[in-house]
């Protein structure tokens, strides 16, 4: 946000006035000096005190400081319309991101720590930490979300933020609130359910295509992005260039024969031609030539003529020809009536 406070003048001249073992239990609560937050007890260990000591010094702290936070009525009006514009509430690492960047997020932890108006909300099973001026919108964020969920399990698929903005605003249940789409974000993101893929499309956090598990994953989400069958060599090199690797995983190189191996295993994938895979929910069918013949002639339950039978074929394999005739002649399996036609030999 433009015209920020300053944030190290404002939080020096809040602890300036505590004692001197006040203001380092402050700065250690805080973590102003190493970025880490120190818990109660370490704290308390260091003062050879209870936990429960270094809480109520904690507390008489704030107590001392908050009469002054009335000279300080634009900065924390400035948070309060932060949060107005973001839904009145947001998650706690974005929060601090946003506004304190990498050098003030402890100087902004202890101003809404401070601030009788900011409420911090922790973490659960459904929710990350975050921080909210209205408890009221988290209940607006909990109704949204699930029903997000709901279209999300009924689409079984991703959906653009301008879809899930859209179910906002189209949904009878929510319309009651007219919010930005900065605020919609904002409930979306505290969700633990619901995640941001790479691609910058939103979905169910169990689904591959937002948090991809081990190669199989990575290599199916290559294939639906580039949408066209291609070699695992290929696919091997791509997993790295489309950035589906996570940060602790991209200093290890993809290995090509890896992914061959997965994939070969894997009933997502069918093997089309020399090393070339594609998915099968394009309507490929697993199987070698001989046994693609074999279901062709079945499902048109007449001869074919040879000319229509490769055509069929090369609608599922990256092959030649010539394969494709030679495995006609399998005397085993086809026949080719008087008229020239193919057809499966009885057995």
């Amino acid at each position: 946000m433009s015209n920020s406070p300053n944030f190290t003048k404002i939080c020096q001249d809040f602890l300036k006035d505590l004692s001197s073992r006040q203001k380092e239990i402050i700065l250690r609560r805080f973590g102003f000096r190493s970025g880490n937050r120190e818990t109660l007890e370490s704290i308390g260990r260091s003062y050879q005190i209870t936990r429960e000591r270094v809480r109520q010094i904690e507390r008489d702290s704030f107590a001392r400081m908050k009469p002054k936070i009335a000279k300080y009525q634009k900065t924390f009006k400035y948070l309060s319309d932060y949060f107005k514009k973001q839904g009145e509430l947001k998650r706690e690492d974005i929060l601090f991101s946003q506004l304190g960047g990498s050098r003030f997020q402890p100087h902004l932890h202890f101003l809404l720590a401070l601030g009788s108006q900011f409420s911090r909300v922790t973490e659960n099973q459904e929710f990350y930490p975050l921080w909210t001026i209205n408890p009221n919108s988290l209940h607006l964020a909990r109704k949204f979300n699930n029903l997000l969920i709901l279209k999300f399990k009924e689409k079984e698929t991703l959906f653009p933020f301008s879809d899930v903005f859209n179910i906002y605003k189209t949904s009878s249940l929510l319309q009651k609130k007219n919010l930005p789409s900065q605020a919609i974000l904002s409930f979306v993101e505290i969700s633990k359910e619901i995640e941001q893929g790479t691609n910058n499309l939103f979905g169910l956090r169990d689904w591959p295509e937002i948090n991809p598990r081990g190669i199989k994953d990575k290599a199916f989400l290559t294939l639906k992005k580039e949408e066209k069958p291609l070699h695992f060599t290929d696919i091997a090199h791509l997993i790295s260039e489309l950035n589906f690797q996570k940060e602790s995983e991209k200093k290890k190189k993809v290995v090509a024969q890896t992914v061959h191996n997965e994939l070969i295993r894997d009933q997502r994938f069918v093997l089309v031609g020399r090393g070339i895979y594609a998915l099968r929910e394009w309507g490929y069918e697993p199987g070698v030539v001989k046994e693609i013949i074999e279901r062709i002639l079945k499902e048109r339950g007449r001869p074919m003529q040879k000319k229509e039978i490769i055509e069929k074929v090369l609608a599922q394999r990256l092959v030649k020809e010539s394969t494709i005739l030679l495995n006609l002649q399998n005397k085993s399996y086809f026949s080719k009536n008087s008229g020239g036609k193919y057809m499966l030999r009885k057995i």
